[in-house]
């Protein structure tokens, strides 16, 4: 039989903090209304259009174009990415080529079988191959936003100043390198494990759920 392990003090402060905002939880309507809700309906859109099935076709039918047209609108629905994230997004996936580079790949990280280590390493040497006009197009958020609006249940958005501020309000030793690699990937994920299996009794539904607690700690939005 498991046993929650102690917290430390830091970790118990978080808690209380995300408490103090959102008294209900991970279920406070206003937490709902702030955090959870826009992401959500992100992805039940996702779903509608890009769900495994749906892709599948769009990519038997050569529709590359389409494929990565719908998944830069759906991003474009949310206020994860910076702009000038959202532009270079935009310019990397504008070409037919590009797109197929594009559109291939992420299906192959989001719903082919194998192991994930391989999967995320093959999909930021893909974004890094992108063409780019200005920005680059391999950076974290990008990185990890197709992921997270796709499949909340198993993967995390990860922006790293904030990331690395909630980190050290939870007293989590997060591996961080610039560059995306799957040690960092891992390591976040195991902080969002650590995050589920300490909040269990406020019963987070997903990493909508964990992104969020992780926002709240380590951006300037919730500062006290």
């Amino acid at each position: 039989m498991s046993h929650p392990r102690a917290l430390s003090p830091k970790a118990v402060e978080a808690r209380r903090k995300f408490l103090r905002f959102f008294p209900g939880g991970f279920y406070d309507p206003k937490y709902v209304d702030w955090e959870r809700g826009y992401k959500w309906a992100v992805h039940q859109a996702w779903e509608d259009t890009l769900n495994q099935r749906e892709y599948q076709s769009l990519l038997r039918g050569h529709e590359h174009r389409e494929i990565a047209d719908l998944a830069v609108a759906l991003e474009a629905r949310t206020h994860l990415l910076y702009s000038f994230e959202k532009m270079a997004l935009r310019d990397a996936v504008r070409t037919v080529p590009a797109a197929r580079t594009f559109s291939t790949a992420l299906y192959e990280f989001l719903y082919r079988p194998g192991a994930p280590e391989g999967k995320f390493e093959h999909w930021c040497s893909v974004i890094d191959s992108l063409p780019r006009k200005q920005s680059r197009v391999l950076t974290w958020p990008i990185a990890t936003i197709f992921g997270f609006i796709a499949l909340p249940k198993q993967h995390i958005y990860l922006k790293p100043k904030v990331t690395h501020a909630a980190a050290l309000a939870y007293d989590f030793d997060f591996e961080y390198h610039s560059r995306p690699t799957w040690s960092t990937y891992a390591s976040v994920l195991e902080f969002a494990h650590t995050i589920r299996r300490d909040l269990a009794d406020l019963r987070p539904r997903d990493m909508i759920d964990v992104q969020s607690f992780i926002w709240l700690l380590g951006s300037n939005e919730y500062a006290e």
